[in-house]
Formats: C-alpha cells, sequence, structure tokens
C-alpha cells in the first residue's frame, strides 16, 4: 500500500499514472491500495454467479450488471474495482461510457482474496454503507461462503447467508437467488 501524508481525492487520483507496476489500483477512503489480479478459482467463481445474475437482470428489464475491471468513482474519496456490480435501470445515469461509474451502484459484490479480507470486510464495506449501496455480497472462497447484506439508514444488515451448501436471496433484486454449488468451482 502506498502512504500519503493527507488523503488523496478521485479527481487528483485520476490524474496519476502507475507505471511500470502490474496490478490494478484503487482509492480507498483517500488512500491509494494496489489490487493484486485475481487468479483463475476467483474468476471461475465470478463467472459463475455473474451468469445467471446478468441473464435474470437483462430478462427482466432491470438496468445493467458491470464485472472488474470496471472503475466506480463513489465519491471525493473513494474508487473501487468491485468484482461484481449492478446498476438499477432508473439509476444508468451515472454509467459514463468513458470514464467508468461516476455515482453509486445499487447492489455490488466482492470475492474475497488472500490480500483482500480486511478491506473487502472492513474498509470497503465501510465505504459502501457510507455511500449508500443497498446491498452487498460477500462471497469468501476459504469457507465456502456467501454474505448478503441490505442498506438499512447507512448500515449493512444481513438478509440472507448461507455456507457450505444452501441458497443466497436478494431482497434487492425480488426472485433472485444462487445456489452455493452453483457458484464454487468443485
Amino acid at each position: 500500500m502506498l502512504l500519503a501524508d493527507k488523503k488523496i481525492t478521485v479527481q487528483d487520483y485520476r490524474l496519476m499514472e502507475f507505471e511500470g507496476e502490474d496490478g490494478l489500483y484503487e482509492l480507498i477512503n483517500g488512500i491509494i491500495g494496489r489490487k493484486p489480479s485475481p487468479n483463475p478459482y476467483h474468476q471461475e467463481i465470478s463467472q459463475n454467479l455473474n451468469i445467471p445474475l446478468s441473464l435474470f437482470v437483462r430478462n427482466n428489464r432491470l438496468g445493467k450488471v458491470f464485472t472488474a475491471p470496471t472503475d466506480v468513482f463513489l465519491n471525493d474519496f473513494n474508487h473501487h474495482i468491485p468484482d461484481l456490480f449492478f446498476v438499477r435501470q432508473d439509476n444508468l445515469g451515472i454509467v459514463d461510457y468513458k470514464n467508468g461509474i461516476l455515482g453509486v451502484p445499487d447492489l455490488i459484490i466482492e470475492i474475497i482474496s488472500p490480500g483482500s479480507i480486511l478491506n473487502d470486510r472492513v474498509d470497503k464495506r465501510i465505504a459502501y454503507e457510507q455511500a449508500g449501496v443497498k446491498e452487498y455480497w460477500l462471497i469468501d472462497p476459504n469457507n465456502r461462503s456467501i454474505e448478503v447484506y441490505e442498506n438499512q439508514g447507512g448500515t449493512f444488515a444481513p438478509v440472507s447467508f448461507a455456507a457450505e451448501s444452501g441458497k443466497v436471496q436478494s431482497k434487492l433484486l425480488a426472485g433472485f437467488e444462487t445456489d452455493l454449488d452453483d457458484v464454487f468451482p468443485r
């Protein structure tokens, strides 16, 4: 992680260049951090969820689903690259096809990697809560679990959970559910 004497704004961050470095960078609460490339297991989980989620959203004309690496600029101090996220039809004005997502997606899904546990469970969760993300999914490959949270007045409250087996449901996308056996490769 890079350290700075003061918080860096999204405006300053967008002017920076990261030459000679592999990987992606995120700005979390004004601090730049490197986001390592996901491993194949992580990517397979992402695809296993992306396909049914995208089909559900498209078939019901609910909005759009995006995958990493897509830039999401939540506010002045937060630029994130969520693994998956959904933007409702009436919120599509935040989608700028040249510059990224300039606002708050309705649903964000993060898949925990070995180096992202603290960011996904604490730092990003707080940033997403405060920004007003309506639903947050946290996928933990090591524990083979999915946690679904709903934003209730600026705080995420659990609404669905499954570990090892079972299904989780979205409250935001009524009717969408996924079985852990379909998400996690064996």
